[in-house]
C-alpha cells in the first residue's frame, strides 16, 4: 500500500481515494471510502484502454454481468461508471491478506484450513457460475483470506479487458500454472476450467509451492507441465489428495463440480468449517491491518511524484503474447517482502497501544461482548448507505474494531455496513449433523447424503474420543437402534446421529471386550474379578441378567452369538495339571434365560484363554493362540474336528458356505463338517493373504502387498484386484449398497471406499494418528462408524 500521487486523482465518482493499493493489467487499483464509511477497492482503467471504444462495450456489459454476483465468498462490485474519462469500478474490500502472501510469510496451511478454504473457494465458484460467469483466472493472488472465509476477486473481470484480441488463435489468457489444460491450448474454457485451477490453488495452500512447478520457472515450461505433465502433489494431507488429484484431472468431464465438492467437505454447510479456520499468526495479523484501514483518513498533500506503472508488458511464449491478468495482490492489503517488489508489511505487529490476548488479535477488551451497532446512540448512527457513521466525540474507528473482535475474529466489511463475525471455539466433539434446540441439547436434523465425486472423501459428522485404557488401544464397537456401544471403562452408548451419550457405565466392561447383541440386549464379560457374563439393556444399559457357570468356572470372555446361545471360554479352577496350569473350556449360555446350555472342556493343548470365533449355522468355530483352528457343534458343544493352522493366530474366522477360509502363503477354503480342503486360492506372484470376508457370496480379501481381491466363493474366480489404493492392508470388510469400505490398519490405517463391483477407488480416509490398533467398522443406517484405538467417528455411508 502507498500512499497517493499528484497523478492519481483525490476522488472517483462519491469515492474518497485514501491510498494506492497497485497496479494490473488493466489499471490502478485504489483504496477508497464512501460518504458514509464504506471502504471499497477501485480499479481505474488505463487510458490507452478507456480510449477503446470496443473496450468500453465490453467492460459496461461485464460490469453488469458482475454486479450480479453478490454471493458470500466473493468480493462483489458494488460500483461503476463505465462512461467516465477513465472508467471505474468500486468492488467490497475485504480485510485479509492474498493467499500468495500468507504462505510466503507463514509457509504451507495447515489441514483443517485448507479444507476450509477448499469448501468457501467451491462455494465461491457456485456464486460465479450461478450468475453466467466463468472465473478464468483463479490463483493464489486472487484468493484473500479473511476470518470468516475465504474470498475470491476479480471474478468476470478478465473478459471484460481480454476481448477479442485475448482470444485470438494461439492467445493464452490466464495464469501459467493455474489454468486448465484446455485454457492453456487457448480452447473454449468451461467452468470445469475452474476446477481445474481451484485444484492447483488448494496444492499451492497446503504445500506451499506451485504444484506445476516453482521458482525460477519458465512461463512455457509451465505451460507444458500443465497440458502434459502430471501435478506434484508431494505434502498434499492425505484427506485432501483425491478432491486435489480430482480437480487437476486432464479431461474437465472427469473434475468434480463446485456443489460436489461443497457437499463432500461441509456436508452441513460451510460456515460450519470456518469457526476458526485461520492459524492465529494470520488471524492477528489481519486485526492488526484492519485496525490501521478503518483508522485511515484522506491524505491532505500527495507526496513526491512517481512513474506511473499500470502492470507488466505482455509475456511472449514462442512469439505468441500472452497478455496476463494481474490485479491488485490482496485488493489493499500489504503484500509480503519480495512479492510484486512491494515492501513487507509488519506481519504479526499488534497496532499501537493494543494488547494481544494468549492465541489472539489485539484488542484493547478482549473478551468483551460487542455493543449493538446500527441504533442511534454512543456508537454512532447509520449513514445513507447503512453504514454505521460514528459521532463526533465518540468511539473511534479503531476503538470500534477492538470492542467487535473477540480473540481471532477479524472483519469483514460488505453490504454498506461493518459486519462482525466472532469466531466460536472448535469443538470436536460437537455434532455436526444437528443444531441446537431450546435447551440447547443438540437437535437432529434431515439428512440427505449425496454421493461426493470421484477421489472426494465424506468428511466426518463428528468426532469422539472414548476413554482410552493403558493397557490396550483396541476398542471394539456395536450399533442398534440409533446407538452406538463402545467397549471399554466405562461402557459408552452414543447417538449415531448426534454422538450425545446416552448412557454411560462405569466398571462394567473389560477395556477390549467383545461386544455382541441380540433381541435388544448386549452381551459382555464382567468388568471386575467374578467371572460372569452379563446381558444389559441396550437402550438403557441396565443389567437384565448374570451368569455363573459354576464355583469353579470363571468366564474369561465371549466367543460368538446366534439365534440362541451366547458362547464363551471359561477356566475350570477345578482340574489342574499344576499349581497355576488350569484346565479351560468352552460354554453355551442361553440369552434368553441367562443359563447354561452346555459346557465342554478344551484339550490340555489348547489351555490358553485368547480365543477368536464365529458362528455359522451348526458350526462354532474358533481359534486359539496355540495356533489351532476348532469346529464344535452348536447344539451339543462336540469338536467335530481341529488341525494346526500355522504361526498366525490372531484373526476372526471367516466361515460362509460351509466353508472355513483360513489365510496365508495361499487362501485356503476348508469344510466345516470335516476339516478337508475342498480349494485353495494362489496369490499369482503376490505375498500371501490376511483374512477374508464373505459378502453375497463374494469373498474380498487383502494380500501382503496391499491389493485388495474380489473373489466368487463358488467358482474361486478372480472378479477384480485393486492395487492403487494408498492405505494400509484392510482387515475388515462392510458393503452397503454399491461402496465396499474396506478398514486398513493399524499401519497407514484408514478407511478405503471402493466399487464393489469394479474394485476402482471411490476415495481413501485417514485421521493421521498412529493408535498402534487395527481400524473396526460398524454400520447404522446411512452411517460408517469408525474407530481407530480410542478415535471414534461417523462418516456418511455414501
Amino acid at each position: 500500500m502507498e500512499t497517493l500521487q499528484p497523478d492519481d486523482p483525490v476522488e472517483l465518482g462519491t469515492y474518497r481515494l485514501l491510498r494506492r493499493l497497485g497496479a494490473g493489467g488493466m489499471g490502478r487499483v485504489y483504496l477508497a471510502r464512501s460518504p458514509g464509511g464504506r471502504t471499497v477497492a477501485v480499479k481505474v482503467v488505463r487510458p490507452d484502454l478507456a480510449a477503446d471504444g470496443d473496450f468500453r462495450d465490453r467492460f459496461r456489459h461485464e460490469v453488469e454481468i458482475a454486479k450480479a454476483v453478490s454471493g458470500r465468498f466473493t468480493a462483489p462490485v458494488v460500483d461503476a461508471d463505465p462512461d467516465a474519462p477513465l472508467p471505474w469500478l468500486a468492488t467490497s474490500y475485504v480485510l485479509g491478506p492474498d493467499l500468495t502472501d500468507v504462505v510466503a510469510t507463514h509457509g504451507a496451511l495447515p489441514e483443517h484450513t485448507v479444507r476450509a478454504l477448499a469448501a468457501g473457494l467451491a462455494a465461491a465458484l457456485q456464486e460465479v457460475h450461478a450468475a453466467g460467469l466463468i472465473h478464468r483466472d483463479m490463483k493464489p493472488s486472487n484468493v484473500l483470506l479473511a476470518a470468516d472465509g475465504p474470498r475470491v476477486i476479480d471474478f468476470g473481470i478478465a473478459r471484460a479487458v481480454d476481448g477479442n484480441r485475448m482470444t485470438q488463435t494461439g492467445v493464452v489468457v490466464g495464469s501459467p500454472g493455474y489454468m486448465s489444460p484446455e485454457q492453456a491450448l487457448g480452447k473454449d474454457v468451461a467452468t470445469a476450467g475452474d476446477v481445474f485451477s481451484l485444484g492447483a490453488v488448494l496444492a499451492f495452500a497446503a504445500t506451499g509451492r506451485g504444484t506445476f512447478g516453482h521458482g525460477a520457472v519458465s512461463h512455457a515450461s509451465l505451460l507444458y507441465q500443465v497440458v502434459h505433465g502430471e501435478p506434484d502433489l508431494e505434502g498434499v494431507p492425505q484427506q485432501l489428495l483425491g478432491l486435489v488429484r480430482a480437480c487437476l484431472a486432464k479431461d474437465p468431464a472427469h473434475r468434480p463440480v463446485p456443489s460436489e465438492i461443497v457437499t463432500a467437505l461441509a456436508p452441513q454447510g460451510v460456515e460450519s468449517v470456518l469457526s476458526n479456520w485461520l492459524p492465529s499468526a494470520v488471524a492477528s495479523t489481519i486485526a492488526t491491518h484492519a485496525a490501521g484501514i478503518l483508522d485511515l483518513e484522506a491524505p491532505q498533500q500527495p507526496s513526491a511524484p512517481v512513474a506511473a506503472s499500470f502492470g507488466p508488458a505482455p509475456v511472449m511464449v514462442d512469439g505468441t503474447p500472452m497478455p496476463m491478468s494481474t490485479p491488485a495482490p490482496g485488493y489493499g492489503y500489504p503484500p509480503a517482502q519480495g512479492h510484486s517488489g512491494a515492501p513487507a508489511a509488519a506481519y504479526g505487529a499488534p497496532a499501537p497501544g493494543y494488547a494481544t490476548p494468549p492465541g489472539g488479535a489485539p484488542t484493547p477488551g478482549h473478551g468483551t461482548t460487542a455493543p449493538a451497532y446500527g441504533a442511534q446512540g454512543q456508537h454512532g448512527t447509520a449513514g445513507p448507505d447503512g453504514t454505521v457513521v460514528t459521532a463526533a466525540g465518540n468511539t473511534s474507528r479503531r476503538r470500534a474494531l477492538g470492542l467487535a473482535l473477540g480473540g481471532a475474529a477479524v472483519v469483514a466489511v460488505a453490504g454498506g455496513a461493518a459486519a462482525w463475525w466472532l469466531g466460536q471455539d472448535d469443538d470436536t466433539n460437537s455434532p455436526a449433523s444437528g443444531t441446537n434446540g431450546a435447551d440447547g441439547t443438540a437437535q437432529p436434523v434431515d439428512e440427505n447424503f449425496t454421493t461426493p465425486p470421484a477421489g472426494v472423501a465424506p468428511q466426518p459428522l463428528w468426532h469422539e474420543r472414548a476413554v482410552e485404557d493403558s493397557t490396550t488401544t483396541d476398542v471394539p464397537l456395536l450399533t442398534h437402534d440409533g446407538l452406538l456401544l463402545v467397549s471399554g471403562d466405562p461402557l459408552v452408548a452414543y447417538e449415531v446421529k448426534t454422538s450425545k451419550t446416552r448412557w454411560s457405565k462405569p466398571d462394567v466392561c473389560a477395556p477390549g471386550s467383545q461386544l455382541l447383541f441380540h433381541e435388544g440386549k448386549v452381551f459382555l464379560t464382567d468388568g471386575g474379578t467374578d467371572g460372569v457374563v452379563v446381558a444389559r439393556d441396550v437402550r438403557t444399559g441396565e443389567e437384565v441378567w448374570r451368569s455363573r457357570l459354576g464355583k469353579a468356572l470363571g468366564v474369561e470372555g465371549t466367543i460368538a452369538i446366534d439365534s440362541k446361545n451366547v458362547y464363551v471360554t471359561a477356566t475350570d479352577y477345578g482340574q489342574a495339571a499344576s499349581a497355576t496350569e488350569y484346565r479351560t473350556a468352552v460354554a453355551a449360555i442361553s440369552h434368553s434365560t441367562g443359563k447354561k446350555v452346555w459346557l465342554q472342556h478344551r484339550d490340555w493343548g489348547t489351555k490358553d484363554y485368547d480365543v477368536q470365533g464365529t458362528v455359522s449355522g451348526k458350526y462354532l468355530v474358533y481359534t486359539d493362540s496355540n495356533y489351532n483352528l476348532t469346529v464344535r457343534d452348536t447344539a451339543t458343544g462336540d469338536q467335530l474336528w481341529t488341525q494346526k493352522i500355522g504361526d498366525d493366530w490372531a484373526w476372526q474366522p471367516t466361515v460362509a458356505n460351509g466353508l472355513v477360509f483360513l489365510p496365508g502363503e495361499k487362501l485356503t477354503a476348508v469344510d466345516a463338517e470335516t476339516g478337508r480342503t475342498r480349494w485353495t486360492l494362489s496369490p499369482k506372484g503376490r505375498r500371501g493373504f490376511n483374512n477374508p470376508a464373505v459378502i453375497d457370496g463374494v469373498l474380498y480379501v487383502s494380500d501382503y502387498d496391499r491389493g485388495i481381491w474380489a473373489v466368487d466363493v463358488k467358482t474361486v474366480k478372480r472378479i477384480w484386484l485393486c492395487e492403487d489404493q494408498d492405505r494400509g492392508a484392510a482387515e475388515s470388510f462392510v458393503r452397503v449398497g454399491r461402496t465396499l469400505y474396506c478398514a486398513a490398519g493399524p499401519l497407514s490405517g484408514g478407511v478405503i471406499a471402493l466399487e464393489a463391483k469394479t474394485g476402482d477407488v471411490r476415495w481413501t480416509w485417514t485421521d493421521n494418528k498412529d493408535s498402534g490398533a487395527p481400524w473396526q467398522m460398524a454400520t447404522a443406517g446411512n452411517r460408517l462408524l469408525v474407530t481407530n484405538g480410542p478415535e471414534i467417528y461417523a462418516i456418511p455411508a455414501v
